[in-house]
């Protein structure tokens, strides 16, 4: 009796040891096998062209390898950092940029990718719901709008004739104006706490750094009200008479007056630019 049970555990572990080697050796079936680079990219495009941004990037990884040393491994590489972008992953596609760069310095690609690059980090800086809430780039960490300046900046600099330039000098405007309105932000955290030391000093920064920028008219408010909470009734007459001479009937001396509101969804209506994922063609044209 024994040995019967035992041979029927036998049979037991036998079979599941068979199994599990069984699905070891199973691997995934790599649908791309058989495709041509061309083929492959055709796929690839008819994911972008539907929104199937995550189920392109293998199919873009894959030609990126096979095509290698190509002007197609260079349109699979701008393409993947585009779909990246518009699948969320926004430190993936950033990677894939600067690696393009590196790769491609003189590619007829370069004003594409450093404008996407610039992109990238502008809206990361938005955040996932800053489109829809409203939320001012002001109320936020300011590190990836001053990196979104640098790659708009190197585009306009270096390629003054793209197409993706007039976008980017306009994204630039509105980032200057953003990091001024951030030293206004913080100005008023302190000035609403009575840090009135501490508020004169960012509200400084703001008319000293972005001369031109809205946010200055707020910041010389800031700073006559700062003084007159100090009790420097010199300074805080000048200030009033600064803010008064640039800012004829301002808004913040003027309780009833409206302020200027516009934010970046209101600006890019006034100059759309839709982004083409399908440039650059790598037959040197812009």
């Amino acid at each position: 009796m024994l040995s019967v049970k035992l041979s029927v555990v036998y049979s037991v572990l036998l079979a599941l040891t068979l199994g599990l080697l069984g699905a070891c050796s199973t691997t995934p079936e790599d649908k791309t096998a058989g495709l041509s680079p061309d083929k492959l990219y055709s796929e690839a495009r008819d994911m972008m062209d539907t929104g199937l941004w995550d189920k392109a990037i293998p199919y873009l990884e894959k030609l990126e390898a096979r095509a290698a040393g190509t002007p197609l491994a260079q349109q699979a590489q701008v393409d993947k950092a585009y779909a990246q972008y518009k699948s969320g992953e926004k430190a993936q596609a950033l990677a894939t940029l600067e690696r393009f760069m590196r790769l491609h310095p003189a590619s007829p690609a370069l004003d594409y990718a450093l404008y996407l690059k610039g992109l990238c980090d502008f809206n990361e800086n938005l955040g996932i719901f800053g489109a829809y809430t409203g939320q001012d780039l002001a109320e936020r960490d300011q590190k990836a709008a001053k990196e979104s300046f640098e790659s708009f900046k190197e585009l306009s600099s270096r390629f003054p004739q793209s197409r993706y330039t007039p976008d980017a000098l306009l994204r630039m405007r509105y980032i200057v104006q953003m990091l001024a309105k951030n030293e206004v932000f913080v100005a008023k955290y302190y000035f609403k706490r009575g840090a009135y030391v501490a508020a004169l000093n960012r509200a400084q920064t703001a008319v000293t750094d972005y001369r031109d920028a809205p946010a200055v008219e707020e910041a010389l408010y800031l700073i006559y009200r700062s003084y007159e909470a100090l009790g420097m009734a010199q300074l805080s007459d000048d200030a009033k008479r600064v803010l008064e001479a640039s800012y004829p009937g301002s808004a913040f001396l003027n309780p009833n007056a409206k302020k200027d509101t516009q934010s970046w969804l209101d600006l890019n209506k006034l100059n759309p630019t839709k982004l083409d994922w399908s440039f650059p063609n790598f037959s040197g044209s812009k």
